[in-house]
């Protein structure tokens, strides 16, 4: 892909900041202008590979925006953290009317799908071109980045601009056509990557592994598993080729919490620290206090600070999302997010719960289904330094407990309500393959806080863990209210700048551009 043709999607997708970096890098006098004038030299900038680790960088910090976190709250907190039953906003933004209650916000959501091509797929087709043919393990790791960034993208929209990238007008790929793109693109990066195996040159750019080229074999793997499991609804003979493929690689998956993909606190605090303790902008969702209260799981202390509301008596308590909220007052005192360390977007615990499912599906190498479940939980206590794990695996009791909202009943959901789960821990052999897969969701959900883009990924495809409707629904009846919100509208300034693509986005969706429409994958 050529930069000039770079510049143009850019156009076409509206980013005025990579215009203007786009125009400053064609310059005639370029030589001139780019002397380093404390004498290091274009030769110098080659050396150590610092003419493209640069956009690894860039790339790898804008997969969950780092920084700033405003930027972050726009990405993600206020669409897939809330509607993957993680977190609630206490406050009543716009009004009220906003995604936590389905008015959704076009000048938020925007930022899901600019904050990936500015800062994803730009430095990285960029890098592609410095790199060429000469430095094929630099264009094979940022195949593995932009997978994992993209993948989040199209689980928000669906269709979305990969294949294209880089021409004008860009068309979108459907969401089938992008995962089967994503595969082949993994593909290419393992085998190249293979070859590398001792290579030391990513060490300076890695934030995640420090350069290990063997984890990130691992981390590319793991991933195709991820996609495999999601594709095995819609596609499962095709599902089940990825899958087997991940499974039996000689390479191997994440299987220790030293190879979780975190990316490493020096890249910068995580963006919830601000979000929930400086801003008090999010807290604990009710279904978060309704599964960690209800299984006395040890996480609910790692994961959330007690409230602060004097008549919660320090107890920790969570609020439901798409409720009526008159002021920030009311929940504000409730649970907020701990304070985190390295942002966390895989996990040996989540590779653990893909191959339980994997063997509840029959897929070759995923071992048995319960020693995975099994072994996903003691993966997850031991990653939060928890204690108990052995105990609670085998609670055959605990179911989660109902909820109570201190402030207004109305939000309330107590014993016996449909949308209240009764699953129990322990794995039972005897129950249905549907209760095994809650189970197998349920403690999978719990393990991947607080990612909510994957959750709600999840949620979606299995309809697991069981999350509660919201209360109040300003859609316009674009989304259904028991089914839930299935995706976000494509971007606004999309369709101003890229009417055409949008188009070919909206044919592929196969239905309507609203909330309401569900992806290729989701079939629950």
């Amino acid at each position: 892909m050529k930069i000039n043709k770079i510049y143009k999607s850019m156009l076409a997708l509206g980013t005025a900041s990579i215009m203007t970096v786009a125009i400053q890098g064609c310059t005639d006098n370029f030589e001139e202008i780019n002397t380093n004038p404390y004498g290091i030299s274009n030769e110098a900038l080659t050396q150590d590979f610092n003419h493209i680790g640069g956009r690894i960088v860039q790339a790898t910090q804008n997969i969950y925006v780092i920084t700033p976190a405003w930027v972050t709250q726009l990405q993600q907190n206020l669409n897939a953290d809330i509607y993957s039953g993680y977190l609630a906003p206490p406050t009543p933004f716009a009004g009220n009317i906003n995604n936590n209650t389905y008015g959704l916000v076009d000048g938020w959501n925007g930022f899901i799908w600019s904050s990936a091509y500015e800062s994803v797929m730009y430095p990285l087709a960029t890098m592609d071109e410095t790199a060429g043919d000469e430095f094929p393990q630099f264009v094979a790791w940022g195949k593995i980045i932009r997978v994992e960034a993209m993948h989040r993208v199209s689980d928000v929209f669906g269709p979305v601009i990969y294949s294209q990238y880089g021409q004008s007008p860009a068309m979108y790929d459907s969401q089938e056509e992008v995962y089967k793109q994503f595969v082949a693109d993994l593909d290419e990066a393992i085998t190249v990557l293979k070859g590398y195996t001792d290579f030391v040159g990513f060490a300076k750019f890695d934030l995640v592994y420090g350069g290990d080229v063997n984890n990130w074999l691992r981390f590319a793997n793991s991933l195709k598993l991820r996609l495999a499991i999601r594709m095995s609804g819609v596609d499962p003979a095709y599902a089940k080729t990825v899958g087997e493929e991940a499974l039996t690689d000689a390479v191997g998956l994440l299987d220790s919490n030293g190879a979780n993909f975190t990316l490493s606190p020096s890249a910068g605090d995580h963006p919830l620290n601000t979000l929930s303790g400086a801003w008090g902008d999010t807290r604990m969702s009710a279904e978060m206090e309704s599964v960690l209260s209800g299984y006395n799981d040890p996480r609910l202390e790692v994961y959330f600070a007690p409230s602060t509301d004097a008549t919660l008596a320090g107890g920790f308590k969570g609020v439901r999302s798409g409720i009526e909220i008159a002021s920030k007052d009311t929940y504000v005192g409730h649970s907020a997010v701990s304070t985190l360390g390295g942002v966390q977007l895989m996990t040996a615990a989540e590779v653990a719960f893909l191959k339980a499912e994997a063997a509840l599906k029959g897929w070759a190498g995923a071992g048995t289904a319960q020693a995975n479940y099994e072994a996903g939980i003691a993966l997850s206590f031991a990653q939060h330094g928890a204690g108990g794990a052995d105990t609670y695996m085998v609670d055959a009791v605990s179911i989660p407990a109902p909820f109570v909202d201190a402030y207004n009943a109305d939000n309330s959901v107590l014993a016996g309500d449909p949308n209240l789960s009764t699953a129990t821990i322990a794995w039972d052999a005897t129950a249905t393959e549907d209760q095994l897969l809650e189970k197998v969701i349920t403690q999978k959900w719990i393990a991947m806080f607080p990612d909510g883009q994957e959750a709600w990924s999840e949620f979606r495809r299995t309809g697991y863990p069981k999350k509660f409707p919201n209360v109040v629904n300003y859609s316009d009846g674009k989304i259904d209210t028991d089914a839930q919100i299935k995706r976000i509208n494509f971007s606004a300034t999309e369709l101003t700048t890229n009417p055409d693509g949008v188009a070919s986005g909206i044919q592929a969706l196969g239905g309507p551009d609203t909330g309401g429409t569900s992806l290729w994958w989701d079939i629950n």
